[in-house]
């Protein structure tokens, strides 16, 4: 079985601790996974509180979602990391969140949440400006992984210009970009203006 790289481990390890810090991966929610140079997609575990991943906390799965050491489980959602990737051929990180914002926006909304006019729109591509709007597609979760990517896929067949980004209903948030670093930036903008959205709706 050939190594991990330990900076794509330690790329995940440190977007766990990121993500910690702003609460949005209590207790063991949550998972974070990149592309390898290989093909290979490196993903973390089952079960490991991404605030505090071990160094045997990540493990490798292909494209289909089949762990490379039959022995190792990885998170529950890895078919939806996997799905990503052989959706989009450009992506090479992907993060899926678990917080208050979007648990509680996504149990309220209908099939989308609508952000419109926020700076940090621009984290999106093809956003250069506020005066700008996106449709974040909300999907009702299910513990069946296959059909739920059935469904997420249909999503991204019936809008070609869909962001790169979908909210679970009552669960959380799946973003991906090329690299970590831009899908955490994406990650954070993102939350940013749900956390936004949750606390105009709490106003008179």
């Amino acid at each position: 079985m050939t190594p991990i790289p330990i900076e794509a481990i330690e790329a995940i390890r440190a977007a766990g601790r990121r993500m910690d810090a702003r609460g949005w991966v209590p207790a063991t929610a949550g998972n974070i996974s990149l592309r390898l140079a290989d093909g290979r997609i490196a993903i973390t575990r089952s079960g490991v509180h991404k605030g505090f991943i071990p160094e045997d906390g990540v493990m490798t799965v292909d494209l289909e979602g089949r762990p490379e050491a039959s022995h190792l489980r990885p998170s529950a959602e890895t078919g939806l990391h996997c799905g990503i990737y052989r959706r989009f051929p450009r992506a090479g990180a992907a993060l899926h969140g678990h917080s208050v914002a979007a648990t509680t926006l996504s149990r309220r909304r209908g099939d989308h949440v609508l952000l419109a006019g926020y700076e940090l729109l621009k984290a999106f591509p093809g956003l250069a400006t506020h005066e700008a709007a996106i449709r974040l597609p909300i999907l009702d979760n299910d513990q069946d992984i296959a059909r739920l990517q059935a469904r997420v896929e249909q999503v991204w067949d019936a809008d070609p210009a869909h962001p790169p980004g979908y909210i679970l209903r009552g669960h959380g948030v799946y973003v991906w970009a090329e690299d970590m670093p831009g899908a955490l930036m994406r990650l954070e903008a993102l939350e940013f203006m749900l956390a936004c959205e949750l606390e105009a709706a709490r106003l008179p």
